[in-house]
């Protein structure tokens, strides 16, 4: 380990022990720093997510996540991390669960002793220091693509922990002055080879990575220096490849101006592309509300529910949609989900049960025959056949 503190996050739905900790332990004899306090699983497993802390201390009984499937969650995704248990004696059962998932120990909150707590954060201590501070090698973009993908589409945010290892390693450019590019082609062979083409300068001008956000869209970054030179090869390419087309986004700088210009690129290819409606020609309230039906694709949004938030009454808003999108607005929404469906089954691991979650269909034997009604393919034989290798 270097220097920097040992990051501790806290998870207890009682405040009262969450407090106690932060105050009564010496964090700075053991070289540690409690970064986060939560309440609960869920904002734990965000927390960790969003600060990546060494050491987690957690309650085993918390409502809406408990303390071992938050242990189960963080030892997926980086198995290094240490996790130490709070438990009441009914607790017993579960804290052996946690032992066996990996958590490095378990203390009883009806008889908690300092003297021990001290010797489980010595003992994690010792154990960091002597660790490689790379503690996870780096993941090559093409192997982070499924995460990426369920990211992009708000499944989860997994990406975003990898993107802070990224962040750290080959994507130091990023704090930098730089742009995103969208690049969609006409035929399949010729998106591979215009990949082809990008991945070869971007390899030798030592430039970011490409992500292939499916196999007819790509992604790409290049500084601020290099834009013109991308505009001029894309321009050129142009010539040999027809359906080549591209959009840019303003200069950015930073991660959090990085994932508000993917987001933003994504969604005008969205609207544009797929589904053959320029969006300059759109009224602004239509607009609003497809991104509001690409956002919240997890729940059963209704037609007044909409209208409400772009602010138009029902009758105006359908006949509206319907004038300018050419359908009717639960019609496209039910697109919406199909596309977004064939997406994941293509691009992610999630099961089928887990995608109908995240289109706002629970139950999985409807959602299959609806699928299959869309398509003429169950969601597993689609999957089999259209999966990106």
């Amino acid at each position: 380990m270097n220097n920097s503190p040992i990051k501790v996050l806290l998870a207890d739905d009682e405040v009262i022990i969450r407090r106690g900790l932060i105050s009564t332990v010496q964090w700075h004899k053991y070289n540690m720093q409690v970064v986060a306090d939560v309440p609960n699983g869920k904002k734990g497993w965000d927390a960790f997510l969003e600060h990546r802390p060494d050491v987690i201390i957690t309650d085993i009984v918390m409502p809406e996540m408990n303390g071992i499937e938050l242990a189960q969650k963080v030892k997926a995704h980086t198995p290094n991390t240490k996790i130490l248990l709070l438990s009441c004696h009914r607790d017993f059962e579960y804290a052996q669960q946690g032992i066996k998932l990996g958590a490095s120990g378990y203390l009883l909150k009806t008889s908690f002793d300092d003297n021990e707590l001290e010797q489980y954060l010595e003992l994690f201590q010792k154990e960091l220091r002597r660790e490689s501070p790379q503690l996870e090698p780096y993941i090559p973009m093409q192997e982070t693509h499924g995460m990426f993908v369920e990211w992009l589409y708000g499944v989860n945010n997994y990406f975003l922990g990898k993107m802070e290892m990224l962040l750290q390693k080959s994507w130091a450019w990023i704090n930098e002055p730089n742009y995103v590019y969208l690049i969609t082609g006409g035929s399949h062979s010729d998106i591979q080879s215009i990949r082809a083409e990008i991945q070869g300068q971007l390899h030798a001008a030592n430039e970011a990575e490409l992500i292939p956000i499916r196999d007819n869209i790509l992604l790409f970054m290049c500084s601020e220096a290099g834009c013109r030179d991308w505009n001029y090869r894309l321009s050129k390419w142009r010539g040999t490849y027809p359906g080549l087309q591209w959009s840019k986004s303003e200069v950015i700088k930073g991660k959090e101006q990085w994932i508000e210009a993917v987001k933003k690129l994504y969604e005008q290819y969205h609207f544009e592309k797929k589904y053959k409606i320029n969006r300059c020609d759109w009224p602004e309230p239509i607009v609003q509300a497809v991104q509001i039906m690409i956002r919240q694709v997890d729940t059963q949004l209704s037609v007044s529910d909409v209208a409400q938030q772009v602010g138009l009454s029902r009758s105006h808003f359908s006949t509206l949609f319907k004038k300018i999108v050419g359908e009717s607005f639960v019609s496209f929404m039910y697109q919406i989900k199909l596309n977004i469906v064939c997406e994941l089954l293509t691009s992610s691991k999630l099961n089928i049960q887990d995608i109908s979650d995240k289109v706002g269909m629970p139950d999985v034997k409807y959602f299959s025959k609806w699928f299959k009604r869309c398509t003429f393919e169950t969601p597993s034989q689609y999957r089999s056949k259209h999966r990106i290798s």
